[in-house]
């Protein structure tokens, strides 16, 4: 889908890589690049940083999972040694706006403790991981600005923590629900997607801005909100 996408966006593929070719990390075609387009697993994607970058190639990423090991490393090579990675959990630009709204919500919630706040997360079955990177990043946004929430956890009935639950089902592309419960009343906010289409539409236009731009890149950079 991003590459049907980046074709109808006139734009030209050059190197596709996946396990079988990981040569091709070293050809004149990947070098040619302006960006590569990163969708894989957490054990996989810093190497590819890696190679891309010995390429010349900047990188746009959607795999997650990686931080917690190698944040430090993709940081500096970011800020001082002159790569550029645009990275984002997830590149929807609905899910752009949602998080943007979630994060004025919980700022405006931070003020009326009657409200205990949860999330829960659904994805197709195939997705194995959980919580979703998206479901962290909107949880860690939450928690950063509600003072009575520690941090976020999943299964837990400990009030201090945000409660982010998750199920797997069917083929759904993605559904992330926020709720703010109090004796009196329910305040929902919710995204759902209808297709991985704006995902894939998403990262295109992330490519696009990283031609353009240099170091550790973001959604927040791209959409000003």
């Amino acid at each position: 889908m991003i590459e049907q996408i980046a074709l109808d966006r006139g734009h030209e593929i050059v190197s596709i890589i996946d396990i079988d070719n990981q040569q091709d990390f070293d050809s004149p075609e990947f070098a040619s690049a302006d960006v590569a387009i990163e969708f894989t697993a957490p054990q996989a994607a810093y190497g590819n940083y890696l190679k891309a970058w010995k390429a010349g190639v900047k990188v746009v990423s959607g795999s997650t999972g990686w931080m917690k090991e190698h944040g430090d490393e993709v940081r500096q090579a970011c800020s001082e040694d002159g790569k550029t990675l645009f990275w984002a959990s997830n590149f929807s630009i609905g899910v752009a706006i949602f998080s943007a709204v979630n994060r004025y919500l919980a700022k405006i919630m931070n003020q009326f403790p009657q409200y205990d706040v949860e999330m829960e997360e659904t994805h197709h079955v195939h997705k194995l991981d959980h919580p979703s990177g998206t479901a962290i990043t909107l949880a860690e946004e939450i928690v950063e600005n509600i003072d009575r929430k520690e941090d976020w956890k999943e299964d837990t009935t400990d009030k201090k923590y945000l409660r982010v639950d998750h199920i797997r089902r069917g083929e759904v592309p993605g559904i992330h629900t926020i709720r703010y419960d109090s004796d009196a009343d329910l305040i929902t906010i919710t995204h759902d997607a209808h297709s991985r289409r704006g995902f894939a539409l998403g990262a295109v236009l992330a490519a696009e801005y990283t031609k353009d731009h240099q170091g550790l890149l973001t959604i927040s950079d791209m959409f000003k909100f």
